[in-house]
């Protein structure tokens, strides 16, 4: 694999077997739990065909060798697993709802010793740095869209011997690489932009460090976070048209931040400049936001993003969403539809409040 290529050709490339006479272009759907004695597998839970494929294709396209798992939560939950009790964690106050939920329940019950920062705020991020083990970042954050200085945040880390985690499931490695800036993991919801078709559960982590690898292989192993041969071998299916599905999202994402700034209805529009995710505010309570989501013809309203199909959510209607995400923001994940009939279907709903 040539990593001076371009990534949407590293995507369709890599993670294929070796060219021969009739061999096959796709990696095949390994189903097998036992493996004979003698090799390097051993059996199902350390390692399958399929999945090495699909970790050759993201470590490709994020610089690093990656591990997937059985979801980004299990990913994320492998990070923390490694780290010793007590450990204090920097982490962003306002991000992934599930990510914030875990870090609670953490801190509550003295798992870990958590420090919560504005990302935005990079001195503030610095300064809580003294003496943790970890820094974990979102950037842009979920769903609020804030981005972090992760240049600075990471080089500031690195000299105080510290280590840093990077969610780069909004970002991509279309539009960054946090190894390359120093991170030591970064961590990949595969269920949204890298598979692509909202049929798929899977999380990855990627890293440059070998000793650092092996643990987080150990902590998939022994607790049995492991993805399925078949969802595998669909997120890699996936990931071959990522980069034509994520920029075309963009670009129409780009093109609807535009107008809806201009929107009477629209109180504030959250975006960070890339990526094809937009959250914006609605003047009105929180159940005209809810019948705004409900109203909609075309885009999805469900939770999860980075599929072909547009969809959207507004964030408050869970629970355990952060207090700090108002109550009348939508988030939506711009999909692959043509950009006007989006828009239409934006503009009939927010008529029907």
């Amino acid at each position: 694999m040539d990593m001076n290529q371009h990534p949407e050709t590293i995507a369709i490339s890599a993670g294929r077997p070796e060219v021969g006479p009739d061999a096959a272009l796709n990696p095949p759907v390994v189903l097998t739990s036992t493996f004979h004695s003698g090799g390097e597998i051993g059996y199902g839970r350390y390692g399958n065909e399929t999945w090495k494929a699909l970790e050759d294709a993201i470590g490709a396209l994020e610089g690093g060798s990656t591990l997937v798992f059985s979801s980004g939560m299990a990913a994320i939950s492998a990070v923390f697993s490694i780290l010793p009790i007590g450990a204090p964690v920097v982490a962003s106050n306002q991000g992934y709802s599930g990510v914030m939920t875990l870090l609670n329940s953490f801190q509550e019950s003295g798992r870990l010793e958590v420090r919560f920062v504005d990302v935005v705020d990079t001195q503030s991020v610095i300064d809580a740095m003294k003496g943790a083990a970890l820094v974990w970042l979102e950037s842009p954050t979920n769903p609020g869209l804030d981005v972090a200085d992760l240049a600075t945040i990471i080089s500031a880390a690195k000299n105080l011997g510290i280590g840093v985690g990077v969610d780069n499931t909004f970002a991509t490695p279309l539009v960054q690489r946090p190894l390359a800036l120093g991170a030591d993991i970064v961590m990949h919801s595969v269920t949204k932009f890298l598979s692509g078709h909202s049929d798929v559960l899977m999380g990855s982590l990627s890293t440059n460090d070998p000793a650092l690898l092996k643990r987080l292989q150990d902590s998939r192993s022994f607790n049995g976070s492991i993805p399925g041969p078949f969802e595998t071998w669909l997120a890699l299916r996936g990931l071959r048209t990522f980069p034509l599905r994520f920029n075309k999202s963009q670009e129409s994402a780009k093109i609807l931040v535009e107008r809806l700034k201009d929107h009477p209805k629209i109180s504030r529009v959250r975006y960070p400049g890339f990526g094809a995710i937009i959250s914006f505010e609605v003047n009105g309570t929180a159940e005209e936001t809810q019948k705004v989501c409900e109203s909609s013809a075309l885009i999805a309203h469900a939770t999860s993003l980075g599929g072909v199909e547009s969809l959207w959510e507004r964030r408050r209607r869970w629970p355990m969403e952060s207090l700090s995400v108002p109550e009348q923001l939508i988030r939506l994940s711009v999909g692959c539809e043509h950009v006007d009939d989006v828009w239409d279907d934006i503009n009939q709903a927010l008529a029907a409040t």
